[in-house]
């Protein structure tokens, strides 16, 4: 079960004509992509960003641990973005890459071909993979629907708000034992839904010891309430089990599997690896970003999915920078060979 789709994002100005070639596009327009594109745009980069207007988290009421800007809804936060951006020349346009391919470079130096939803095509000297990623859920009736408000997955992200609430973790493995604890450090209320899934004899000492109620009996339905919680905006009521009787909750909490968003971008040839504890899979890079493609970068989410708005855009700006003085070499290295050509 994938995640709802999240809200689609408006673009704040008409989009500009675009360039036959750019120095560096950005593939996804998250708080990774624009302040790669911010620090590229800093450096006199041409840069154009391609956003396909559905971040990931759009459903959410605010940002949280970001440090200046605590608690600003998603899309508050990548409008100001986008216009800082701007503002340095940048190109930000609401737009899906449909296939992306190197093509043959120009004089050494690399060429990617980019053919847009839109029907436009692009020519970047350089990419960056922000496209961030899909959260995949159990297969359970009735939870995908309470996605970023009543189901949450990060106690970073949206503990606080669900400090001391009835809690119930829906185990979808061995890693969600390390869930349950760390949302026991936010409630005395939480219990641990097992569904079948595996739960190692230690990972059960540890709940137990914490006070956190292990329920066995499968879960058959997550069950909605009438009204909105005024303070989390959690719907949840509860949970039906396999004999029939409800268990109250205000909230759950799941360990979702990740995919990273790489659709249309197939022709990159970008690794997809596996991370540890079964949550999914990821972009493996190096440092700043740097993929196994050549003129490649991979930054936010699709690069490291438990990374937080601050991360990823940190990230974001690591990336830049590192695209940046990639070109400058190149740039360098382009004028010393013509002085020996001409010599």
């Amino acid at each position: 079960m994938t995640a709802p789709v999240p809200a689609t994002t408006t673009p704040a100005t008409t989009a500009p004509a675009l360039p036959e070639l750019v120095d560096v596009a950005v593939i996804g327009g998250g708080a990774a992509g624009l302040n790669a594109a911010l620090m590229l745009g800093r450096s006199l980069r041409s840069v154009v960003v391609l956003d396909a207007g559905t971040p990931r988290n759009a459903p959410a009421a605010g940002v949280h641990g970001l440090l200046g800007r605590e608690g600003t809804p998603p899309l508050e936060l990548l409008a100001r973005g986008r216009e800082e951006v701007r503002s340095y020349g940048g190109v930000v346009l609401e737009d899906a890459v449909l296939a992306a391919r190197p093509a043959d470079p120009v004089d050494g130096d690399l060429r990617f071909a980019l053919d847009l939803a839109s029907g436009s095509r692009l020519t970047a000297r350089r990419i960056i993979v922000a496209t961030g990623v899909r959260d995949e859920l159990p297969e359970l009736p009735g939870l995908a629907e309470h996605w970023g408000h009543g189901l949450v997955h990060c106690p970073y992200c949206h503990g606080y708000e669900v400090r001391d609430r009835a809690i119930g973790i829906v185990g979808v493995g061995p890693g969600s034992v390390h869930q349950a604890l760390m949302f026991r450090q936010l409630s005395e209320d939480v219990v641990y839904l097992v569904r079948g899934t595996e739960l190692p004899e230690d990972g059960r000492a540890l709940l137990t010891a914490r006070g956190v109620r292990i329920i066995e009996e499968d879960v058959v339905e997550v069950l909605a309430a009438d009204d909105a919680d005024p303070v989390t905006g959690s719907r949840v009521a509860g949970v039906r089990l396999a004999s029939g009787e409800t268990l109250a909750r205000e909230v759950l909490a799941v360990a979702s599997r990740v995919h990273p968003r790489l659709d249309g971008l197939e022709g990159l040839g970008l690794g997809i690896e596996e991370m540890p504890g079964g949550f999914g899979e990821k972009v493996p890079t190096a440092m700043a970003g740097v993929t196994e493609v050549p003129g490649v970068w991979a930054a936010g989410n699709v690069a490291e999915p438990m990374a937080q708005v601050g991360a990823s855009a940190a990230g974001g700006a690591l990336a830049g920078a590192h695209v940046n003085g990639d070109l400058v070499m190149a740039e360098a290295q382009a004028a010393a060979a013509a002085v020996t050509t001409a010599g």
